[in-house]
């Protein structure tokens, strides 16, 4: 099937059969549309506090000595980092669930080592599951086969492909009733030997380096229908497994796209069952609708060029909008090499992504960030830092997604759908409601063109009020820095950022308020209002939101008064209120803070601080201004 949109505006079905079920979704908002669509689809599994931090992957490390040496020098050089990965390379010739003998030995102790570190770990695997091996050698196939859970052909033998072992493989039925079991059970075992902190699943639309099945496939009118779709190769089985396959739920005709969300499924379910009341991470790089519920998903394998960091844009607000949150592109590209100025730039919008990886290729330069220059690898770790410090913040974000289906970016006519000159913006987006990116995304720029809606904004760096008014503005946008602007009436919860949000979290809370347009009505000294709210808990409990064991504090500046309220006080302690700073407010004459009058600053840039509050975020407060 092909849908196309045509410039009508209209959308055009072109099948071959099948039923068509429609949804009208009424808003009215866009965000009320994806809000209803993802009720309808499913909403998002909140995940663990560590997957919002900075991970580094290459596929071609080669050995646990060479993956030690990229991560010790990112480390050295201060780069925040939360986990460490490994693609195939530490696989024994490729296969699913085992660890070569030779290069990556050592590689329970090293995961040690990060669990010691307050890190984490996640490797990848692949539905392919090698066949060819001696009998009762191999226990993942073994296991399968005892289980008659892998895909069989038109002819109920099972189905083989090849992927990276060069060999015959098989695949498994996750639709099939004992895949769960076969599926837990492998990575039960293979946690065993190498206690992986998620599973990165790959390669499960599903793909197979051979058309259809090593022994091709059957004529038949699933294989070659009347209509194709716009594909690439020459048919429906290129690269894949053939349309007459047969799975438990049905024909691979009808379920290869759903392929991924079956095994995706599956991992979670799995990842359950080794820890019951843990968050289980599973990255995907196939989806389908509702997998928000069991995975992250990131972008494929795209290219080192500035096209692919231009387009990275709109894929994390369309998978935003499918409600699959965690999404995010291959930070510097994936294919091909690099340049210093293209992957610092990729890296400042990639601290943005709600899923932030550094990955590439075999055979590429080096592109994690102590690879570079030190003036380079400097702006990445600030632009890191920056994320890390805002993890409060995105965190509270996906806790409304998971609740009630918003997106953790979103599009400027998402919040501002009266004005038209928002539809078209793609190079720019929002976090949440209150901050926006205005990242570089072309070569040999120092200077970008920004569209500020109407509006109250400021500079989310030192305070300086960009007046919106819906124009277009010119902003420098040096090499070292990324352009972020908070919005007025937002208040944005921080953390101090360390090199891993296991010790970031210990950090006190900030509070940065920026205040929309006030008038004389509103308060006495035409200062504004702004809200906002945090949410926080252990960071891995998995049903938090059921038991209500999370703190959610909900706060509010209005006539001069900024005030919190206590929605779940949550079940332990968390880090105290430090620091509050405000962005558009006239200088006061004195602050009240408990009925005491509390020291501040206010500086050229009109900022007003308050600084070593140590308030209590479990208990209502109340900080008056007086004018």
């Amino acid at each position: 099937m092909d849908v196309i949109l045509q410039p009508t505006p209209a959308i055009t079905y072109r099948t071959i059969g099948g039923m068509l079920d429609f949804y009208v979704l009424l808003g009215p908002s866009p965000q009320d549309v994806v809000a209803q669509y993802i009720e309808l689809v499913g909403k998002p599994a909140l995940p663990p506090y560590w997957a919002l931090g900075f991970h580094l992957c290459r596929w071609g490390y080669g050995s646990l000595a060479e993956t030690k040496r990229i991560m010790e020098r990112n480390i050295a050089a201060g780069i925040p980092l939360d986990t460490q990965w490994n693609d195939i390379d530490y696989m024994d010739s490729f296969k699913d669930f085992s660890v070569n003998p030779a290069s990556f030995s050592g590689v329970p102790d090293f995961v040690g080592d990060l669990h010691s570190r307050g890190m984490h770990y996640v490797v990848i695997t692949d539905p392919g599951i090698s066949s060819v091996e001696p009998a009762n050698t191999y226990p993942p196939y073994d296991h399968g086969l005892a289980l008659n859970c892998f895909v069989k052909n038109s002819t109920d033998e099972i189905i083989e492909g090849r992927v990276w072992t060069g060999k015959s493989q098989a695949y498994p039925d996750f639709s099939h009733p004992n895949a769960s079991a076969y599926w837990t059970t492998e990575i039960a075992n293979f946690h065993e030997i190498v206690p992986t902190d998620g599973l990165w699943i790959d390669m499960n639309e599903p793909s197979n380096f051979v058309d259809g099945s090593v022994y091709g496939c059957p004529q038949s009118p699933l294989e070659t229908p009347p209509y194709l779709p716009g594909i690439a190769g020459a048919g429906l089985n290129t690269r894949t497994l053939c349309m007459t396959a047969k799975h438990f739920a049905g024909l691979h005709y009808n379920l290869h796209s759903m392929y991924g969300i079956y095994q995706a499924a599956a991992t979670r379910s799995a990842f359950i069952s080794l820890n019951p009341n843990k968050r289980p991470f599973a990255l995907s790089r196939s989806s389908f609708i509702g997998q928000g519920q069991f995975s992250a998903h990131w972008t494929g394998d795209v290219s080192s060029d500035w096209s692919h960091l231009q387009t990275s844009i709109g894929d994390i607000l369309n998978f935003n909008m499918f409600g699959i949150p965690l999404v995010g592109a291959d930070i510097c590209g994936f294919a091909g090499d690099t340049t210093p100025e293209l992957c610092l730039r990729w890296q400042q919008l990639g601290a943005f992504y709600p899923f932030a990886r550094n990955h590439n290729s075999q055979g590429q330069k080096d592109q994690d960030p102590a690879a570079f220059s030190v003036n380079v690898t400097n702006a990445i770790k600030s632009a890191l830092q920056t994320r890390y410090r805002l993890l409060p913040y995105f965190n509270s974000l996906f806790f409304r997604a998971s609740l009630n289906g918003s997106t953790v970016v979103r599009p400027l006519f998402f919040e501002f759908p009266q004005d038209p000159r928002t539809y078209s913006v793609d190079g720019q987006f929002l976090v949440g409601p209150g901050l926006m990116i205005s990242p570089v995304i072309t070569p040999n720029t120092t200077e970008i063109l920004s569209y500020f809606p109407a509006g109250r904004w400021f500079d989310y760096y030192t305070g300086l009020e960009v007046d919106g008014k819906g124009a277009w503005l010119h902003l420098p946008a040096p090499l070292d820095t990324i352009n972020v602007h908070i919005r007025g009436g937002s208040i944005i919860p921080l953390q101090n950022g360390e090199v891993t949000t296991t010790a970031s979290r210990l950090n006190p809370f900030e509070l940065l308020v920026a205040l929309n347009a006030g008038s004389a009505s509103a308060s006495a000294s035409g200062n504004g209002s702004a809200s906002g709210e945090l949410f926080f808990d252990d960071g891995e409990q998995l049903d938090v939101l059921e038991r209500g064991s999370f703190t959610l504090v909900q706060f509010a500046l209005m006539e001069n008064v900024l005030s919190s309220v206590v929605v779940s006080p949550g079940l332990w302690d968390i880090p105290r209120l430090d620091l509050v700073s405000i962005y558009g407010m006239d200088e006061p004459r004195a602050v009240v803070v408990g009925g005491k009058d509390a020291e501040f600053t206010y500086d050229a840039m009109g900022v007003l601080r308050i600084r070593s509050l140590g308030l209590d975020l479990k208990t209502p407060f109340k900080i008056a201004f007086e004018f």
